[in-house]
């Protein structure tokens, strides 16, 4: 019997018989793979994963040698993502192979419709693909994957986007407006204009690579007092580096070191209960450890919310029954500075709400912070100011330049208490996330009003005192999901959330997301992690061994986990922790973690 021929054979001889036969277009050459580090053979590279969750597996995998692993958690749903450069007006196919419930794949950003796919259950490889067709203005995309809120965890290998390249990456111009601050005796700040297509920068000194940043300014540090140097600056993207940047020279100050003396180079902070009792227990002054190097005592608290007239005194034995003396506090208090410790007023804390509206409350917090002070002999203050004492009125929307009156004489008044006491002078602040790295997305009221008035309100403060400030150690716990540089959402609890935050701190960061409202970056020996002592303490407590990590990453590039640091601080000042008393009602876990820790 004769085989028949397929209707597509006998079409192509009718069509050849009539000479209208043209051969099958060949693929477009500009269709290319678009996806990076698809397979995951090089970690986490190119891919960035909300709260942490993501983690490279070698099984099960669908080829090579590793997979994605992420694992939802509470109200992250384990996005993993990366942006693509894409054509304006091109068809797209997005594909990968997934394992588990509830796995989505798709693209943002497309300028027209987003596209997902998703499977509800695939015990095994399954592959899901979708395609999409960019806007007439596109030229980038984001690809991602996640999983769903409360399910296990997913895994996703061979992740694919085909289609037509973006423009190839051109090396970006010089960096112009170089300039720097005012030096201190070992540092130089520097800032610089924004570069079209930068995604790094690079900062030389004499001609020698310093550090690299990703955001437009930088902090030299190490360097000799009264010494002129000469910096410059070249951007750069995968392409490769500009040429550099026009020369500034800036000289160093003669000044006795840095703000407030002589601190150890790596430092652990701690709160005391001295004016009250909780769970913890009372703890005496002369009974804390030599671990301890800053000893802040809590609290000093307003007459009032408005008077700016702060009063300390020892808790009262009715509650405090082991309470020591005024004259046993005051002599425990030298001791432990004859041994090298500072020992401060830390004004506010959760009851102690403190605005400075007016002169008078202005004038009232340097007369009786300087009371204090002296009565007690003490080295320096501590602003740990929450709740409602500082925020924004409509309008102050420029951290360098407040207007806001709680905000300008708190500014006047610790100016005035440093002018007062010295170079020795010992200032530290620990606020909120809410009150510093929130202001990365928000700040104040915004420039339309509505948003809520304490956003960032803090940064103006360390912004306008960072020539004074000896330590930074922002309270990494009480806190919500914050957004890091990554554009992502961070949750406290384990070492990514104290490695992110602290990462925006020494990289700095475009305030409200301003890329002409950069807040500079802090030195290294400026910044210190706030950290709950147990899980007792307050909300977020991080186990040792998180802590550990964090410390690893920031000052030696390695446990880092998902996130990529902005660079390495081996000079990072240490811990702070809430507080003395609750570490010693936990054993002392935390303090002699701290001592154990190899920097």
């Amino acid at each position: 019997m004769e085989r028949r021929r397929p209707l597509a054979t006998l079409l192509a001889t009718v069509l050849a018989a009539c000479g209208l036969l043209v051969s099958a277009p060949a693929a477009d050459a500009a269709d290319v793979e678009l996806a990076r580090n698809g397979g995951f053979e090089a970690g986490l590279s190119e891919w960035s994963c909300s709260a942490g969750s993501g983690a490279v597996i070698s099984s099960p995998v669908h080829s090579g040698s590793k997979a994605l692993q992420a694992t939802p958690a509470g109200s992250d749903n384990a996005k993993c993502s990366q942006t693509v450069t894409v054509q304006p007006n091109s068809a797209y196919t997005l594909s990968g192979w997934v394992r588990g419930n509830y796995v989505y794949l798709g693209a943002s950003g497309t300028g027209a419709t987003d596209v997902s796919t998703w499977t509800q259950s695939a015990p095994d490889w399954q592959k899901l693909t979708t395609s999409f067709r960019t806007g007439a203005s596109t030229t980038s995309v984001t690809l991602y994957t996640h999983g769903w809120y409360g399910t296990a965890a997913y895994q996703a290998d061979d992740l694919s986007l085909i289609g037509p390249g973006g423009d190839p990456v051109q090396v970006p111009a010089a960096p112009a407006g170089l300039k720097a601050g005012t030096p201190t005796s070992t540092t130089v700040p520097l800032s610089w204009s924004a570069v079209p297509g930068a995604t790094r920068y690079t900062v030389y000194k004499g001609g020698a690579q310093v550090t690299t940043v990703s955001g437009t300014s930088a902090t030299v540090t190490g360097l000799n007092p009264s010494t002129a140097y000469t910096f410059q600056v070249t951007a750069g993207n995968s392409a490769g580096d500009s040429p550099k940047s026009a020369a500034v020279t800036a000289t160093t100050t003669s000044g006795g070191g840095e703000p407030g003396g002589d601190l150890p180079a790596h430092a652990l902070v701690g709160y005391l209960h001295s004016s009250f009792a909780n769970g913890s227990g009372y703890t005496r002054m002369a009974d804390v450890p030599d671990s301890w190097d800053v000893i802040n005592l809590a609290f000093g608290e307003p007459t009032s919310v408005t008077s700016g007239d702060i009063r300390f005194k020892l808790c009262p034995e009715t509650e405090c029954p082991n309470v020591e003396s005024e004259a046993e506090f005051k002599a425990a208090i030298d001791a432990k500075q004859a041994a090298g410790k500072k020992v401060l007023i830390s004004i506010g804390g959760q009851n102690g709400q403190v605005q400075l509206a007016t002169t008078a409350a202005r004038d009232a917090f340097v007369s009786s912070v300087s009371n204090i002070i002296d009565t007690y002999g003490l080295d320096g203050l501590d602003i740990d100011f929450e709740g409602h004492s500082l925020s924004l009125q409509n309008g102050d929307t420029d951290f360098r330049s407040p207007t806001s009156p709680v905000i300008v004489n708190l500014i006047q008044a610790i100016k005035t208490l440093k002018a007062k006491y010295g170079a020795k002078f010992v200032l530290t602040m620990a606020p909120e996330t809410f009150f510093v790295q929130l202001g990365y997305q928000f700040y104040g009221s915004g420039p339309w009003g509505g948003q809520d008035p304490r956003a960032g309100a803090y940064l103006p403060v360390i912004h306008a005192l960072r020539e004074d400030l000896t330590l930074l150690h922002v309270q990494d716990y009480n806190s919500g999901p914050i957004m890091g540089l990554d554009s992502q959402y961070h949750s406290m609890g384990g070492a990514d959330f104290h490695i992110a935050m602290t990462d925006m701190l020494l990289t700095g960061f475009p305030v409200a997301g301003n890329t002409e409202r950069v807040f500079p970056a802090l030195r290294p020996d400026q910044v210190a992690i706030g950290l709950p002592a147990s899980t007792n303490a307050g909300n977020g407590h991080t186990p040792t061994a998180e802590v550990n990590k964090a410390l690893d990453c920031l000052t030696k590039k390695t446990n880092c986990g998902s996130y990529q640091t902005h660079g390495t601080w081996p000079a990072l000042r240490g811990l702070m922790t809430w507080s003395i008393n609750w570490d010693r009602f936990n054993g002392w876990e935390f303090s002699r973690n701290f001592d154990a820790y190899r920097w």
